[in-house]
């Protein structure tokens, strides 16, 4: 049943609303100048939890062609060769911006930013600030630079929870909970920068607010999304028992260490890549160990030993916490959700198929990663992409009148029950049946429990959110198939790389 929403308690317009204030969000909003732009943060940013670094071609032996051409082989036959062509080539412009804003990257011995090499790199062009602590680097100097913007106006624990459009089917405005407050912005353009899905997950290494809200208000207005069954599970989230599981940086394998088993045997003895095989490869390698009832641990004690503090000080700070000191133990990891490579439909300037509806950073699908993303290319695209929806916001002319907003409806949920244990059955199933390897059965009982979720009226509008999306998901795992890059079908066989297409949800 739908009826209509209740009215906001206040009214505001603008020009440009953006969902998110992680690196995408901000490189749009500060992009946008001189247009005015109200920015939307509810909860902490994942960019501020982006160890691994930024790739870009920087060296003397690099090009954006050969960054191009890795990208394309670990997406395995589904990047979009135009798309990855544009982004990597705005790769070393987007380090200089970046340096412009303040950001400090690591030195080399020469001076210039020292480069890092990653799994499915062939060349090393990983750029770290502060060790392992890249994206929180890169967020705070993008959050100081808007926090100084005359056209930027934030607003702190906003929660998105409508989209509102005309008449015609355009964006006219938003609903936020501004902590409790009932908030409507009048705006002719919404950018969605929210982020991924981890938090969805019992073992995920995102914030716990990454829960796919971004996707649930673009689906509920009718946006097309694509791609939804290629979840990336990194190999190396620290399995010491916390929620999120912290995160053992893929640089550190850049750097030498290996994975072994609860013998000291190489886990990745004899696949192609080893240690530095894309992340799907390690993931599905890790996986089966601990399966077969062994455990998996990175060690780092011999590459990298008593310096391995000051070169990771986010990992090694999560191992001190746990009793372990990884320049001499080595340290406990298991697959987690990490990335989402699919998410709402955009074409190359952020454009979803709703007018005045944009998308940017890892909730759009832009066909950059394909069924498996690259290392450290999230937060190339998301800087990059986020530039390029603000340019092309600034060159549409929307109509200045204030929009007239269509009734909005709601679904007459009025619930306030209990979340907890509805989220905690969502996590577990994700995990199981959602998780590294798929099948038919664990997929149908996935969806029944989400569908189950989202239809029961006395829980919350945010907890049948998550529901959708969980629902989602598991639909477009269901009806690929195919095993290709991160959705493994423990049913069916792997496809030709000529039949392998992209699957709309």
């Amino acid at each position: 049943m739908f009826t209509p929403l209740d009215p906001p308690t206040e009214t505001l317009t603008t020009g440009v609303v953006v969902v998110g204030a992680g690196a995408a969000g901000l490189a749009t909003a500060l992009n946008l100048a001189p247009c005015q732009v109200v920015v939307l943060a509810h909860g902490p940013a994942a960019t501020g939890w982006a160890q691994g670094g930024i790739a870009a071609a920087t060296g003397p032996d690099d090009s954006p062609a050969l960054h191009a051409a890795d990208t394309a082989a670990a997406g395995a036959g589904l990047v979009d060769p135009l798309v990855a062509a544009l982004v990597t080539a705005a790769g070393p412009g987007c380090i200089d911006w970046l340096q412009s804003a303040g950001v400090t990257f690591d030195p080399g011995t020469d001076g210039r930013p020292a480069l890092g090499l990653e799994a499915a790199h062939g060349r090393a062009r990983i750029l770290h600030a502060g060790g392992d602590a890249t994206g929180r680097a890169i967020l705070a100097a993008l959050t100081a630079r808007a926090a100084a913007a005359p056209h930027i106006r934030r607003l702190d624990t906003a929660e998105a929870t409508a989209l509102l459009t005309d008449a015609r089917g355009r964006i006219a405005g938003i609903i936020v909970d501004l902590a409790g407050r009932r908030l409507m912005i009048r705006t002719p353009a919404v950018v969605l920068a929210t982020g991924g899905i981890g938090g969805l997950y019992a073992q995920s290494t995102n914030p716990p607010g990454a829960t796919g809200r971004g996707l649930a208000l673009a689906a509920r207005i009718g946006a097309g999304l694509r791609d939804l069954e290629f979840v990336q599970f990194h190999p190396t989230a620290m399995d010491l028992g916390g929620d999120p599981m912290p995160l053992a940086s893929e640089a550190i394998r850049g750097a030498g260490a290996v994975l072994i088993d609860g013998a000291g045997r190489p886990v990745m003895a004899g696949i192609p890549g080893g240690d530095l095989a894309p992340r799907d490869v390690v993931a599905r390698q890790v996986a089966a160990t601990i399966d077969a009832g062994d455990r998996v641990f990175l060690d780092a004690r011999a590459a990298i030993g008593p310096g391995f503090a000051e070169r990771f000080p986010t990992a090694a700070a999560a191992c001190r916490k746990a009793g372990i000191d990884p320049a001499s133990q080595p340290i406990p990891v298991a697959p987690a959700a990490h990335y989402h490579m699919g998410g709402i439909a955009v074409d190359l300037a952020g454009r979803t198929g709703i007018p005045g509806l944009w998308a940017a950073g890892e909730v759009a699908a832009t066909g950059l990663h394909g069924a498996n993303r690259l290392a450290s290319n999230s937060l190339l695209e998301a800087l990059v992409c986020g530039g390029w929806v603000a340019r092309d916001i600034l060159s549409t002319s929307p109509d200045a009148r204030a929009p007239v907003i269509r009734p909005a409806l709601s679904t007459g949920r009025t619930g306030t029950g209990e979340g907890a244990v509805a989220i905690g059955r969502l996590r577990t199933a994700m995990s199981r049946q959602a998780g590294v390897l798929r099948d038919a059965a664990g997929l149908d009982h996935l969806i029944g429990l989400a569908a189950a979720i989202e239809a029961d009226p006395q829980l919350p509008a945010a907890i049948a959110d998550r529901a959708l999306v969980c629902r989602l998901i598991a639909e477009a795992a269901r009806d690929r198939p195919d095993s290709v890059g991160a959705h493994q079908r423990a049913d069916t066989t792997p496809l030709a790389l000529r039949e392998r297409r992209h699957v709309p949800a």
